[in-house]
């Protein structure tokens, strides 16, 4: 017979002894969470009022250059965000949903 660990009931003393364990751990990985959502909402914000490429993303919302090619590229990878047309040597970036629309004109 094959002992299966979620079959062992787990104590509340043992959770609040991992908690207690893991605090720095997780306020860590929570104040990352809280960055990064409040990048993506400063890049799609300035997104919403016109295209533009990383540069100006990174000047418009205070990110550092190689951190906003960063969130533009995660947004792009998951389709919140489209290549537009080119402007000199880098691409501009717009909304996904404002690109259909504009297409669909």
């Amino acid at each position: 017979m094959s002992h299966n660990i979620s079959d062992t009931p787990v104590s509340k003393e043992r959770l609040k002894a991992l908690r207690a364990e893991r605090k720095d751990w997780i306020a860590g990985a929570s104040a990352l969470a809280r960055e990064n959502k409040k990048a993506r909402k400063a890049v799609m914000d300035r997104l919403a009022a016109a295209s533009a490429t990383v540069p100006e993303i990174a000047e418009a919302t205070g990110l550092a250059p190689d951190a906003a090619l960063w969130m533009v590229a995660s947004l792009k990878k998951f389709g919140e965000v489209v290549e537009a047309e080119k402007d000199g040597s880098f691409y501009r970036y717009a909304l996904a949903a404002e690109a259909a629309q504009a297409q669909e004109a």
